[in-house]
């Protein structure tokens, strides 16, 4: 926390993991923001990287909605003053509840007021709980605002929700949560040439080790380099092919030959799914239905706020 200036403060705070930057988190950034214009304090949002799960729980698997510096990048857009990111490992692991607000919201951040939601818990062996919060402000002079779970057509807004719904392949209600189509940021990466040669040339994106939506095929918005393009994705193991290796694969469906190099970045944005992906008798059969998934693809855009065109 060397990084923060002395006497900072007075700010207001929300500290979380903040994975996706959903509609709950920005909702409670949003009146982090609007405390700190009455207060004249500073918004401030406190997340932690790597994310507490992958220290703690090693062997979770977990995958992330977004990487680090999307999550940044995200939480810049809600208004914040700024972004503390703590490292985190054995020492912040082993900070108590009380040692955390002491240290870093009252001394490093002069807080004022935080802003949390209803299971929010910190300090460790997660001991710290909202009343926790509320009694240490009352020694150290900060409030303590609660903000109850959020629903959405009856749905839980949360990390954990919007994860499960991608690996089930519900993409759109996925997007409804977020509040923004799931997107996906990663280089220009090597296919093994069967679009161009038997279906249809397709961008491939390199190595993704965080979360990608369930295997199949999805009607999305490609970003290559500075260029944005309709297009349709495969994600999954391609098995018409045999030799089976997993790959997500676009489709440009306004195409023009573009140079691309390892540095290329490529930005893949879901909006609907198609359909699972299908081991095909033939060649012929997968080209039969490739041409289906992009004729939907173009009714799609032609009848959605996707389709525009700026």
């Amino acid at each position: 926390m060397e990084e923060v200036p002395a006497g900072y403060g007075p700010t207001v705070v929300s500290v979380g993991n903040f994975d996706g930057v959903h509609q709950a988190h920005r909702n409670v950034l949003r009146q982090v923001v609007r405390r700190a214009g009455e207060l004249e304090a500073k918004p401030v949002a406190v997340t932690f990287e790597p994310h507490p799960a992958r220290i703690l729980r090693p062997n979770s698997g977990l995958k992330l909605l977004t990487p680090t510096p999307e999550k940044l990048r995200l939480l810049d857009e809600t208004g914040v003053d700024a972004v503390l990111l703590l490292p985190f490992g054995r020492d912040l692991s082993l900070m108590s509840a009380a040692e955390f607000a002491e240290c870093v919201l009252k001394k490093t951040l002069g807080a004022r007021e935080i802003h949390e939601g209803f299971n929010f818990r910190f300090g460790h062996r997660a001991e710290g709980t909202i009343a926790t919060l509320k009694d240490l402000g009352k020694q150290m002079d900060f409030s303590v605002v609660v903000y109850p779970e959020m629903k959405l057509r009856g749905e839980p807004v949360s990390s954990s929700t919007i994860r499960k719904l991608l690996r089930d392949g519900r993409i759109s209600r996925a997007r409804h949560l977020l509040g923004r189509p799931f997107s996906i940021l990663s280089t220009a990466g090597r296919g093994r040439g069967y679009g161009s040669k038997y279906t249809v040339p397709t961008i491939n994106l390199s190595k993704y080790d965080e979360l990608v939506a369930a295997d199949g095929v999805y009607i999305t918005r490609t970003r290559v380099g500075a260029e944005c393009f309709d297009s349709v994705t495969n994600v999954g193991n391609r098995p018409a092919f045999g030799q089976e290796s997993f790959a997500i694969e676009s489709h440009r469906l306004n195409f023009h030959p573009l140079e691309l190099t390892a540095e290329t970045e490529v930005e893949v944005h879901f909006l609907e799914r198609v359909r699972g992906e299908i081991k095909f008798p033939s060649v012929d059969a997968l080209r039969d239905q490739i041409a289906k998934d992009v004729k939907r693809a173009r009714r799609y855009f032609r009848l959605s706020c996707f389709g525009r065109r700026d």
